[in-house]
């Protein structure tokens, strides 16, 4: 009897050992559209074709877009006859990178999961720091500076760049209250009078200095003819041009009526909101209109609040026609503050969580925390008011102050970028078996460059098969295939006694911001595998 049980299990055994199926999985055979495919109009479905049937009642095929979330979420899984493909249909998709991970069982109990990449039409390049880097919208990128390392160039520049910024808020904002307010009495006249044109030739001399020190930053180590090209061929050099020019303007304007100034305030403050951060994002009509929003609400409480304190000290009385004026005005620009920031940081930011990662947002943070103060004192000013009472010295004294520290923190991180940046890819290995050199360029949500070097020792020889990986972090059990492909490289970091492989790709494998894990398997000709990881995290 043991006998027969013996030679049953070695029959068993053998059986199992040569049977070509017996620990086979289901195997993804097709996919449609096809991995890394570019297509030009939206597809009406993902198909998954395996070898061997599933089940379709536990598991999930998902689409995910560029920030990785759910197209369809209950979306029903669709089988044919035998079982061997799965379809899920879609809604009509944006252009863009999109993410299809599945995570399925087949009928013989094996799980199978993974996930590739498609593209539909022509999506625009990912919004990464980058994207709001002055020197690389004007084409001449390297220059950049980091808090760390400020100079006394760069403080100068930070300092021209507040007193610009004060300016164009004063001389927008008295301009429109003049054009808005009639002010009746003999004294007030010349006291606005005399305001509107100081606060147009500290435009001039803070605009002059503001192009001259960003231009000069810009242009650094570039010839003397490339300037000219600055101001006639980009975006930003004209822009700062036309805001010299308008405030040039600004002195005729301040003969004429109450339509003309305004239409020159909206022309100077849309010149503003096209040359900074609202002009780099998507939908850029939106940002830009939203940015002019926001200027011009600032200029009208900066402007009315320096009237109101100038009144103050010159004619009481005015100052408490003013401010009856102002107090409802603050109100309506305050709420125009709040709603046009609060729309621009959701369509700047792709995460709300980007806030707490960068130095833009903790400056905002700031900012609305002077914004509530700003609002408090407000509410205290109008019920004064209201009850027939002069403006408290202050209230005044501190709405000054708060808009002082605002206009300063503005200025300041409207030159920095709202992202978080991303960092390139450079993991180097030594080991005895292998050494290993991955780099992963610029690494940001879509396109980028992946090369990928190993080196064998020479008694191992080349390697008999290269998997590289990567693994996000919300979705780990759904790795991306990279697809590499051998090329001869030139650069000199050959090792004695190895032997090196390397391999590149280039493409949207990185579709969404996330935390990745590299993973890189390397079978050697004898079989044995070589697997090391690494983590990096793009946003």
């Amino acid at each position: 009897m043991k006998r027969f049980l013996l030679s049953t299990l070695l029959l068993i055994s053998w059986l199992l050992w040569t049977s070509p199926n017996a620990d086979a999985h289901a195997q993804l055979l097709e996919t449609v559209p096809d991995a890394g495919e570019q297509l030009a109009t939206s597809p009406s479905s993902v198909q998954l074709t395996f070898n061997e049937a599933i089940e379709t009642s536990v598991g999930a095929i998902e689409v995910l877009d560029s920030q990785s979330r759910p197209i369809d979420a209950n979306a029903a899984i669709q089988t044919n006859a035998d079982h061997t493909r799965a379809t899920v249909a879609l809604p009509k998709l944006k252009e863009g990178v999109y993410t299809v991970t599945y995570r399925i069982i087949s009928e013989d109990g094996h799980p199978v999961n993974g996930s590739y990449v498609f593209i539909v039409g022509n999506p625009p390049e990912a919004k990464d720091a980058s994207t709001f880097d002055l020197h690389a919208q004007t084409g001449h990128a390297g220059h950049e500076a980091t808090a760390a390392q400020l100079s006394p160039a760069e403080f100068v520049l930070y300092a021209v760049r507040v007193f610009y910024y004060g300016a164009l808020l004063l001389a927008a904002g008295i301009m429109l209250w003049s054009a808005f307010v009639r002010f009746e009495r003999t004294e007030a006249k010349p006291i606005v009078q005399q305001w509107s044109l100081a606060s147009i030739r500290a435009l001039l001399f803070a605009s002059i200095l503001y192009v001259f020190f960003h231009a000069r930053e810009v242009m650094e180590g570039q010839p003397l003819d490339e300037w000219a090209r600055l101001f006639t061929r980009t975006g930003v050099g004209m822009t700062w041009l036309f805001t010299v020019v308008l405030t040039l303007i600004g002195f005729v304007i301040l003969r004429g009526g109450r339509y003309v100034r305004i239409a020159w305030v909206i022309a100077l403050l849309a010149v503003e909101s096209w040359s900074g951060h609202a002009a780099v994002n998507n939908p850029k009509a939106l940002t830009v209109a939203l940015d002019g929003v926001h200027l011009i609400a600032a200029s009208l409480w900066a402007g009315g609040l320096a009237l109101l304190l100038v009144l103050w000290f010159k004619d009481r009385k005015e100052a408490g026609r003013f401010a009856t004026r102002f107090s409802g005005g603050a109100v309506l620009s305050l709420a125009a503050l709040v709603l046009s920031g609060v729309g621009m940081t959701l369509l700047f930011l792709p995460k709300l969580s980007y806030l707490w990662l960068t130095a833009w947002g903790v400056m905002l943070a700031i900012k609305a925390g002077l914004a509530l103060l700003v609002i408090i004192a407000g509410v205290f000013l109008r019920l004064r008011v209201r009850r027939g009472d002069l403006p408290a010295p202050g209230l005044l004294k501190m709405d000054g102050l708060l808009m002082a520290c605002i206009i300063i923190i503005t200025a300041l991180f409207t030159y920095v970028s709202p992202l978080p940046p991303n960092e390139p890819v450079s993991y180097h290995q030594m080991g005895a078996k292998m050494h290993l050199s991955l780099r992963v360029t610029p690494n940001k949500p879509g396109d980028n460059k992946v090369t990928l070097k190993v080196w064998l020792p020479e008694q191992t020889g080349q390697p008999k098969s290269v998997v590289l990986r990567f693994r996000s972090e919300k979705h780990p059990d759904a790795p991306i295939d990279i697809p590499l492909e051998a090329y001869e490289d030139d650069e000199v970091d050959a090792f004695d006694g190895y032997v090196k492989s390397t391999y590149r790709t280039e493409g949207p494998y990185i579709p969404y911001p996330d935390l990745w894990t590299a993973e890189i398997r390397v079978m050697d000709k004898e079989d044995n595998e070589l697997v090391e990881t690494t983590t990096f995290r793009n946003y």
